[in-house]
């Protein structure tokens, strides 16, 4: 880091360099030139970037030798310092690689750094094992393949189509090569496990000692597992390898491997055995039968490993027992549905147990305690300084004290510290659609369960109890999760649930981050076997799955820290349409995990198909992490998100702001064409917009509106606003009349375009308002004979209260019933010069007649006076 930051970056400027740190950033004599900015706000950019990796970068990587990481089962990693809640999220965390296997993983991986490996190197290693019997050994920073080890020896694995399983499709396989998770020395770097595999149609189960440099046994590895038990009524059961099945992950405990063994998943002609092997000989020393005289009664714990505390005690979880049931109370020895304490070898006995008093029914109902693990908790405050937490498949939660576990009480179990189900109201002895196939994690005084089909849930511990829980009250479990931290803080509840993984806040529970929030499929899990469990080991996630259905593909897949993205200059610009930003855009990419320059990465520059270019679109990192372009800018004004992504980090954002160019042209932007009454004011603005060349309205533009005919315009000046827009209302004269309003603008009013490209003009039309007069124009006061037509017609003018005509009212005429008739249709209808006309014929009497014509509107009537002789 220190070398990076004192040789790489100098050397990357030309060798021009950065003044010290204290002095560059505190000193109040130092002046940078103008030449000297930019370097040293590179400088600045890069120190803070750099020191705040430098710790994490430099931080104690922890192995995780053991499933679960540790004996106590807790599923913690506590030093771990480079994930926190505020960098896991889709942006800044996600898959960096896959690295192939050959079948379906259900052991943990294995963790360990520093692993000098012959011929290639020291490494930060993955290990994981094969339902193929098969070990890989996997650089755990790259996912290259370092070693590849099988089990075979010259033999086939055993699978249910060659006759030599008994049962296991269910648990989506059909080999059975290495269940359970190894177990390390880190002293001695020695992998421990156990391999089934098939000899001239022998099943077999071997214990394994391998170099986890190479791959290769220890001297005096492997050995055949055998084993035989004696029940105190004698009778005797020999171990057979055919129907056992090595599912719990392997304990190393003072020197000594202790297995545990159940059925292959179905239960047949097994036992559950826990057997004890010296580490250094592998020579047995210890055998537990946990049902001698009847058999069953297996240990699975979903693979999570035998546990053991700070006193050496052994503890396990066991499943149903057979017809026979439970004997304890009569003198019998099989202890199933049971938690078992053994003391170690050279005893490796029963100390002590606790059996639910509704044993039977856990029996009869599949309900196995064993279908979890023990976790054994730190020393508690209150009464029982020494507890376990246990449960089982009915989603019931047991407290239990480790100096007395309570064993068994008739009727009720009184005896422990607490019992409760994950789901109140959940009855003992009653069937329940709670299934609790998970290990709980602890860390922080707080206890997590991931029960299927329901929520995460966090149980805070308070003097030794549980209290209420924490749910996440959307996301469901069905895998043991597993916890990241930096001693009390930082927490992060890791879990797989379907295909996905998913990060959440240990404290809030607050879902910070899945594999299915980012597009196009980016951190796809795949589907991970049956009670498969993920690592989280310096700075990465660690995951075994099927990434493929067909054909069948199965990975490793990591999970991790995108590389750092700073900007060294160029981000929040802005620059005329159409133009290059002033300042190139110019990155830093900084590994994570190293704090130096990530060299040859491949950056990709877009603004998501707005316009704009990039030269050049994409770019290659350098020797020293860095890499520039320019954006030319589209030609609409706007602020554009520019996107930065490529190889190895999450998409990181610039800005860019286009603004307008000066303004070419004054365009008709609305309020043209509108039709009003005389006098009236229209109801829209008369709006103009200011357009440069690119057609974006440019604002500070003076428009100067102008009216002919009468017309008054409200503002003669206005200024354009953020959009270009300038806007007038106009008053129309009283008469009728087409009214031109122009807006234009000059050189000095900010528009320097053509005299004709900086005007426009809006016509306008003022009419006639609502009739208010009706006059007699012609016809009045004629003479005819009696019975005959008049011979002019009698015609009225409509006009409105300043003398418009009035087009389209309806005037009607009337004599008032004096018998005469009319031949224009009546009511008429007033054309566009405000007349409509009437003939008259006089009624058959002679002597005067009275005519009226009424407009609708006008206030009073025209008379005609006609006359017959």
């Amino acid at each position: 880091m220190r070398q990076f930051l004192s040789q790489h970056v100098r050397r990357a400027y030309s060798g021009a360099s950065c003044r010290s740190t204290q002095h560059s950033i505190s000193s109040a004599s130092f002046r940078p030139t103008p030449s000297e900015l930019p370097l040293r706000n590179l400088c600045l950019t890069v120190f803070v970037v750099c020191i705040a990796l430098l710790s994490s970068s430099l931080a104690q990587v922890t192995p995780v030798p053991t499933s679960r990481g540790d004996n106590t089962r807790s599923g913690a990693n506590t030093n771990e310092t480079l994930l926190t809640p505020l960098n896991v999220n889709k942006t800044g965390f996600g898959k960096l690689f896959t690295a192939p296997v050959d079948y379906v993983v259900m052991g943990q991986p294995l963790y360990m750094p520093g692993i000098s490996i012959p011929g290639q190197g020291t490494h930060n290693v993955v290990y994981l094992v094969t339902q193929a019997d098969s070990v890989f050994a996997i650089d755990a920073d790259t996912g290259v393949q370092l070693w590849y080890a099988s089990m075979l020896y010259g033999g086939t694995v055993a699978s249910v189509s060659g006759g030599t399983l008994p049962c296991g499709t269910t648990q989506g396989y059909n080999q059975e090569g290495i269940v359970a998770t190894p177990v390390i020395d880190t002293n001695s770097n020695t992998m421990y496990l156990v391999a089934k595999s098939v000899l001239n149609g022998t099943v077999r189960l071997h214990l394994h000692a391998l170099d986890i440099t190479t791959g290769l046994d220890e001297p005096g590895s492997p050995v055949l597992i055998q084993a035989q038990s004696t029940s105190n009524k004698g009778h005797v059961t020999v171990f057979n390898s055919l129907h056992q099945m090595n599912r719990p992950g392997l304990l190393l405990l003072n020197g000594v491997l202790y297995l545990g063994f159940g059925s292959n998943s179905c239960n047949d002609q097994n036992s559950g055995w826990v057997l004890a092997y010296n580490e250094a000989t592998l020579t047995q020393q210890g055998v537990f039968n946990t049902s001698p005289d009847w058999g069953i009664t297996s240990i699975w714990q979903t693979g999570n490993g035998l546990a053991a505390d700070e006193l050496g005690n052994i503890f396990v979880e066991t499943a149903e027992a057979g017809s026979h049931g439970y004997d304890v109370p009569n003198g019998g020895q099989t202890y199933c549905n049971s938690v078992v304490k053994l003391s170690p070898v050279p005893n490796l006995e029963l100390a002590d147990y606790f059996t639910p008093w509704y044993v039977a029914f856990l029996d009869s109902s599949d309900l196995d305690l064993s279908a979890t693990g023990v976790l054994v908790l730190p020393d508690q405050p209150g009464p029982y300084p020494h507890e376990l937490i246990a449960g089982g498949k009915q989603g019931f939660i047991y407290v239990l004290d480790r100096d007395n576990l309570g064993m068994y009480s008739t009727g009720s179990d009184s005896q422990v510290i607490q019992e409760f189900n994950l789901v109140p109201g959940t009855q003992q002895n009653s069937s329940s659609n709670v299934y609790l196939l998970s290990s709980p994690a602890y860390w922080n005084n707080t206890v997590y369960f991931a029960p299927d089909a329901l929520p995460l849930m966090a149980f805070p511990l308070s003097n030794g109890l549980l209290g209420t829980p924490l749910t996440t009250g959307k996301y469901v479990g069905g895998h043991s999760p597993s916890i990241s931290a930096s001693g009390t803080t930082n927490g992060i509840v890791w879990l797989i649930s379907g295909p996905q993984l998913l990060a959440f806040n240990a404290t809030s529970l607050q879902v910070l981050y899945n594999t299915n929030q980012a597009s196009g499929g980016r951190d796809t899990l795949g589907t991970a076997a049956h009670f498969v469990t993920q690592i989280v080991a310096n700075g990465k996630v660690y995951v075994a799955t099927e990434t493929q259905t067909s054909p069948p593909a199965y990975d490793l897949v990591a999970y991790g820290l995108f590389n750092v993205v700073a900007f060294t200059g160029g981000n929040v610009q802005s620059a005329t349409v159409g133009q290059p930003l002033p300042t190139p855009i110019q990155l830093l990419i900084v590994n994570p995990y190293t704090g130096q320059a990530a060299v040859g990465v491949t950056v990709n520059f877009s603004d998501g198909g707005k316009g704009g270019s990039f030269n050049p679109p994409s770019a290659v990192t350098g020797s020293y992490g860095n890499v520039s372009t320019i954006y030319t800018l589209p030609q609409k004004v706007g602020t554009y998100t520019l996107t930065i992504s490529g190889t190895g980090f999450g998409n990181a954002t610039a800005t860019a702001t286009a603004v307008a160019g000066g303004a070419m042209k004054i365009i008709n932007y609305g309020g043209a064409k509108q039709t009003g009454v005389a006098g009236s004011t229209l109801a829209k603005a008369i709006t103009a917009q200011a357009q440069d060349a690119a057609k974006n309205g440019v604002s500070g533009v003076t428009v100067t509106f102008t009216a002919n005919n009468g017309g008054i315009v409200s503002s003669s000046s206005v200024v354009t606003g953020p959009t270009g827009l300038a806007s007038t209302t106009l008053q129309l004269p009283t008469t009728v009349s087409t009214v031109t309003v122009t807006a234009a603008s000059n050189a000095s009013g900010g528009c320097t375009g053509t005299a004709s490209a900086c005007k426009m003009t809006f016509a306008e039309y003022s009419v006639g308002g609502p009739a208010a007069n009706i006059a007699p124009t012609s016809g009045n006061n004629q003479f005819a004979t009696a019975g005959t037509q008049l011979p002019q017609a009698l015609t009225v003018l409509v006009t409105d209260q300043y003398g418009n005509p009035v087009a389209g009212n309806s005037v009607t005429f009337s004599d008032g019933g004096a018998g005469g008739t009319f031949s224009n249709p009546n009511p008429g209808v007033t054309g566009s010069n405000g007349i409509v006309s009437q003939y008259y014929t006089l009624p058959a009497f002679a002597g005067p007649v009275s005519i009226t014509a009424t407009a609708s509107g006008a206030t009073n009537p025209a008379s005609f006076t006609e006359t017959g002789q």
